[in-house]
């Protein structure tokens, strides 16, 4: 299972990325955007992800992936078991989750910097 820890050390190590506690949860922020968050219990994970592509990531895997609670069903927002996911799809979901945050300057920035 994917813990807190790691899931903070991939977050924390993006750009312009910081943490914040929102009502006892965890959740990873650019700015005021939370592009990752966590459940109360951590069991869970709620991720930014392209509302058109929802429903087909959900009904794909629906043992891992499931829809956010109806009050976020108008957000682009994704949550997922964490039991169900290793650390390389996690550390998938989080940079692809911050992408959808951050300007394209900064995402080529980061890129270049990974390639160096």
């Amino acid at each position: 299972m994917v813990t807190v820890e790691q899931i903070r050390q991939v977050a924390l190590s993006l750009p312009r990325s910081y943490e914040a506690i929102v009502r006892d949860r965890v959740k990873f922020r650019i700015g005021q955007i939370v592009y990752v968050g966590l459940s109360r219990d951590e069991m869970t994970m709620g991720f930014a992800f392209p509302r058109a592509e929802r429903d087909a990531l959900i009904s794909g895997e629906p043992d891992k992936f499931f829809p956010p609670s109806k009050s976020d069903e108008r957000f682009n927002w994704v949550q997922v078991w964490l039991a169900a996911i290793d650390e390389q799809e996690m550390r998938e979901l989080v940079v692809e989750a911050w992408r959808m945050c951050v300007p394209k300057k900064v995402i080529a920035e980061y890129e270049a910097r990974l390639t160096e």
